[in-house]
């Protein structure tokens, strides 16, 4: 069978796996959003549905004023001895942790803390020991793969931070896991940054404090010199074997948006791309270590993408993510409406305004709702990449005199430009945005008016990681600022 990646689409980045009760289960950074950590599961590796969020409370999680791209990030998810343990990175604080539970669709522990830095917490367990690596450095300074025996109950050390291996020779090395195959400890890192040189390197010991020798054929996946080519950005993977035996890395990867243009606005998506091992022990992965967007494996499966969402077939507190600490009491949520209530904080602030969204998973969409608006501010759908680059279609009262106005605003760079506005005589639209590889156009229809009205289009190029920085995707949201109250109803997205 042929399988197609990414596997999981739009802003999905920093896989990781483990598999437990014959299901695969799988964890994803969220930075600034909440809930925090997306959890999703999987019969076959191939086809993965979201089931909720490890965070999800208050006191799990604070994300207060942080900027884009902060918050939550680089998460490790094992199961050991009937309990599931994922540990990540608090980017407000640089403070590792991690939670726990005993029911992967219940509630998730308060965080526990590690007194070791660096970034990217990974957990090993072997027999009744947890082992914790960072990259960080070690107590003598030592910079690399920085690894600690942990009491797993309390989080704390019980021995010296020991730096065990320090890369290929790659910039920015993060992202370490530990496994045990036969006789061997595999050390699987990325190296070279999450843009365009990203990596997957490895090394291996006979002891699990080393010393680690690195494979010779490092990297053992990258995309980095397989230009041009639409599937870039391949690194922070995690290495899993089927039921059968097989073995797989999931990966952080990223679509450009042409094959000629290196931009993207999705986000790190999830790739996953074969393994095989050598009679030498080393393992290579993909095609001469490079990720393709069609790879055939054994099994029998069927890949079954989701290609059109409403508020009836998504789950406000699955598909759905508010910025920051949400005030819950400006929403009101069911399946057949949204009804959000402004506030003064608005959507270049690092702050919590009223937001909610989906991400966006292909290129190609359109998305339309019928938004009824009353009061004084503004509502509508906005194409969200961060605080400084997104696009807003809205409406609000007329400045200059009675009835209502179909506003576009587009902002790039801090620069916030309308582009266009349009009266209108009743308090309620349609608003549509329809999106390609290379743009976002904005449009409005009257419930009396058979045509749409169109305000304009803002290029896509601007709202991608390569403008804006950080290494979150592009967000479709519905929003409210002001002393506004907006009723969005017959919401539908599809992806063509």
């Amino acid at each position: 069978m042929i399988y197609k990646n990414p596997i999981v689409k739009g802003f999905y980045p920093d896989p990781s796996v483990c598999f437990a009760n014959g299901k695969y289960y799988m964890v994803c950074s969220s930075y600034q959003y909440f809930p925090a950590l997306p959890l999703l599961e999987s019969e076959d590796l191939i086809n993965w549905s979201q089931i909720g969020y490890v965070l999800t409370r208050s006191s799990q999680v604070d994300l207060d004023k942080i900027v884009s791209s902060g918050g939550i990030f680089a998460p490790t998810i094992r199961y050991n001895n009937g309990r599931f343990y994922v540990a990540a990175t608090d980017g407000t604080s640089r403070r590792n942790f991690y939670v726990w539970t005993d029911d992967i669709n219940g509630e998730w522990s308060d965080p526990i803390f590690v007194e070791q830095g660096g970034v990217d917490p990974s957990l090993y367990f072997e027999k009744t020991r947890c082992y914790l690596m960072t990259n960080g450095e070690d107590a003598a300074g030592v910079g690399g793969v920085v690894q600690c025996e942990i009491d797993i109950a309390t989080g704390k050390r019980l021995s010296e931070s020991k730096c065990i291996w320090q890369g290929s020779g790659g910039r920015f090395l993060e992202s370490p896991r530990l496994f045990k195959i036969g006789k061997w400890y595999y050390l699987m890192a990325a190296e070279g940054g999450t843009e365009y040189g990203h990596m997957i390197t490895c090394a291996r010991s006979r002891s699990l404090w080393g010393r680690y020798s690195r494979n010779p054929n490092n990297p053992v996946l990258s995309n980095r010199n397989k230009a041009p080519y639409i599937i870039q950005g391949i690194g922070h993977g995690d290495l899993i074997p089927d039921q059968a035996g097989n073995w797989y890395i999931l990966s952080l990867g990223f679509r450009q948006m042409q094959l000629w243009m290196p931009f993207h606005n999705l986000g790190g998506e999830v790739f996953l791309t074969p393994v095989k091992f050598g009679e030498d022990g080393w393992f290579t992965a993909g095609i001469d270590g490079t990720t393709e967007e069609n790879f055939e494996i054994e099994g029998d499966f069927t890949q079954r993408p989701l290609r059109r969402y409403t508020f009836a077939n998504s789950k406000w507190n699955v598909d759905w993510s508010f910025m920051r600490n949400p005030d819950m009491s400006r929403y009101e949520l069911s399946d057949d409406k949204a009804v959000l209530k402004g506030s003064d904080v608005t959507l270049e602030e690092a702050d919590s305004p009223t937001f909610i969204a989906l991400r966006q998973r292909e290129f190609n969409l359109t998305m339309s709702a019928d938004v009824k608006f009353s009061g004084t501010g503004e509502s509508g759908f906005t194409v969200y990449m961060c605080e400084n680059e997104h696009y807003d279609i809205f409406i609000r009262k007329s400045l200059e005199g009675e009835g209502y106005e179909a506003v576009l605003k587009l902002n790039i760079g801090g620069i916030k430009h309308i582009q266009k506005v349009i009266s209108m005589k009743t308090d309620k639209a349609k608003l549509i945005v329809k999106a390609d590889n290379f743009s976002y156009s904005f449009a409005f229809r009257n419930e009396d008016e058979g045509a749409s009205n169109s305000l304009g289009y803002g290029y896509a190029k601007y709202l991608t990681s390569e403008v804006s920085g950080g290494s979150t995707g592009v967000m479709l949201g519905l929003y409210a600022i002001g002393s506004c109250t907006a009723e969005f109803t017959n919401f539908e997205l599809e992806y063509r």
